[in-house]
């Protein structure tokens, strides 16, 4: 209709212009005859099939109206990756002590050849996206990732889609998605899924609470290290190299860079730092700074207004832990181009990128599992695989709503967090107390998406027998457990706005965790030694484990219940333990 239109509007203009509306007519009418060929050359690409759906809307949000049909929508396609199992074998091959190729890390493009999708399945899919008009953009280092953008119109039309908004009444956030797509039947095999569709985002971050009520844990010692006594009620530095046994001298290897990740525009403040460093690592200079990395439109506003509780926390307590380990601030704005997942496959698709990636990455924030498709999840967790191959340890922290999730929420079921069940990386919980105890917010619990791994068979199993039939029904026995390990996460005093202030969560957690690692990385690179990578083979070792303080007492409140208690060896609520800094050490063959 709109090209009769054109040519009607163009035979108005007069005879001058017979001759060539005549050529127009002609080449318009050959398009659309070589259209309507190409399309019945391939009758597969509309015979659709449903690829992902979900049974209902997830909790905390209503269906508002249906998707303006001129919203354009930023979608993405991941291609089937090659040959995941072997990736996943070669993983396990340089993370595994013992194994003859332990510490032999794959390099970016060892990687890429597990990872890169078929020839064909890249030539179906941009055929099919061809025939509807559509050229994709590249997006990932392997080239599994592809990105156009369309209205919502068409995004219907093209996946058999009802795109409609969704409000958060909450939050009053609203977002577009649809709760069922499909895709050709010749493309089963070759795309993994579209996104963002059937994925709605995390309303909530996973952030610490601030200005948490101090609670009062008698002071004691830890094999013969005193801890201050001040210990009990204020977390600082000082009193987690006496706990944990973190040696004050600076690290010396320029290579061992500790990355940190920045979301929802959490900006770490450089004069916040050193009047952190003033204050409590006077033995530092208080001029350390820290190198910024930005994606996304990301950015780092140094603002003493716009110093964020979180970009904070992350970064004094990993350059106020891990002494002279570079550490790079990795900000992800708000353009970021992985939808629901809000940054967070952008920011490992960064670091896939380049040669040498950081030996050890942090992050603090996370969703519950059940927000979030499996395909995508899978997606997420495989970007992990890939990264942890390269030598990249990846910690998060395990959430801060017990076995309710990542905030406490009512439930009747327990409520595993996303990524942490995700089996490539290392999931952290949290403690309290100088004889340390769980933290009762410390998320922990199993994966309804991902099954157990062997590397944490025994110890998982050990813990269900032990467990008998409490909390019967209401956790997948079966799927991956966490968290792996835990630290100190409350009464953690840290500086914003010039201000001192007390935070709690597993926020506080997994930095402090992950610049255990960086020290421990130093020491390794300074020996002629490959860095520790991913971290979970080893951590659930005989030796692993031992070198771990067992956290055995306290529990994850949630869902009307008590949780999960802690108990001797793993529990899913501090996981293997706290880290002992010399065991570690011996642990690794230093």
């Amino acid at each position: 209709m709109k090209l009769a239109n054109q040519i009607g509007r163009l035979f108005r203009v007069g005879h001058y212009w017979t001759g060539f509306l005549y050529y127009a007519m002609v080449s318009a009418f050959l398009y659309f005859a070589t259209f309507i060929a190409a399309a019945s050359a391939s009758p597969a690409f509309r015979n659709l099939l449903v690829h992902e759906q979900r049974d209902s809307i997830p909790d905390g949000f209503v269906k508002t109206a249906a998707a303006p049909a001129d919203r354009v929508l930023n979608l993405r396609i991941a291609l089937a990756q090659t040959d995941m199992a072997g990736l996943e074998k070669a993983l396990f091959d340089v993370s595994t002590p013992g194994n003859a190729l332990y510490g032999q890390h794959l390099s970016k493009e060892e990687v890429e050849s597990f990872v890169a999708p078929s020839s064909e399945s890249v030539s179906l899919v941009n055929e099919w996206l061809s025939s509807n008009g559509i050229t994709a953009q590249t997006i990932s280092p392997a080239g599994d990732w592809l990105q156009f953008s369309i209205p919502a119109s068409k995004a219907n039309t093209l996946l058999d889609a009802d795109f409609t908004v969704f409000t958060h009444p909450d939050t009053g956030k609203q977002f577009v998605r649809t709760l069922s797509y499909s895709i050709p039947a010749a493309l089963k095999g070759h795309v993994d899924l579209v996104h963002p569709t059937t994925t709605f985002d995390n309303p909530f971050v996973h952030l610490p609470f601030v200005s948490t009520p101090k609670a009062e844990i008698a002071p004691s010692n830890l094999e013969g290290r005193a801890v201050p006594a001040s210990c009990a009620t204020t977390v600082t530095p000082a009193c987690l190299q006496a706990l944990y046994g973190i040696p004050t001298t600076k690290a010396t290897q320029s290579s061992n860079v500790l990355g940190v990740s920045g979301f929802i525009d959490q900006f770490a403040n450089q004069a916040d730092l050193t009047t952190f460093l003033k204050n409590l690592r006077p033995d530092l200079a208080s001029t350390t700074k820290f190198t910024l990395e930005e994606i996304d439109g990301g950015q780092n506003s140094q603002t003493a207004s716009q110093a964020g509780v979180e970009a904070n926390l992350d970064i004094q307590y990993t350059v106020g832990i891990a002494s002279g380990v570079p550490n790079v601030f990795i900000s992800v704005g708000d353009n970021f181009q992985d939808g629901a997942l809000e940054g967070f496959l952008d920011i490992i698709n960064l670091l896939l990128g380049q040669s040498n990636p950081p030996h050890v990455l942090t992050t603090s924030y996370g969703q519950n599992e059940n927000t979030i498709s499996r395909a995508l999840a899978n997606q997420l967790c495989n970007a992990y695989m890939q990264l942890g191959a390269r030598g990249t340890s990846i910690l998060f922290a395990s959430g801060d709503g017990g076995v309710s999730g990542s905030q406490s929420a009512r439930c009747t079921t327990f409520v595993p967090t996303f990524p942490s069940g995700c089996p490539f990386m290392t999931s952290v919980g949290a403690t309290t107390g100088i004889t340390e105890t769980s933290a009762t917010f410390s998320s922990g619990g199993f994966s309804n998406f991902f099954g157990r791994p062997s590397y944490q068979s025994t110890a998982v199993s050990s813990y269900l027998t032990a467990l008998g039939s409490t909390n019967a029904g209401k956790f997948n026995t079966s799927g991956r457990a966490f968290p792996d390990v835990s630290a100190q996460g409350q009464n953690v005093e840290i500086v914003v706005g010039g201000r001192t202030e007390s935070v709690a969560g597993t926020s506080c957690s997994s930095p402090i965790f992950a610049s255990v690692i960086a020290l421990l990385n130093d020491q390794l690179v300074a020996a002629g030694k490959s860095p520790l990578g991913f971290l979970n083979p080893f951590l659930y070792s005989a030796a692993g484990a031992a070198a771990l303080n067992d956290v055995t007492t306290g529990s994850n409140p949630g869902c009307n219940t008590n949780g999960f208690p802690a108990k001797a060896g793993w529990d899913p609520v501090t996981g293997l333990g706290t880290p002992n800094f010399a065991k570690l050490k011996t642990a690794i063959g230093l």
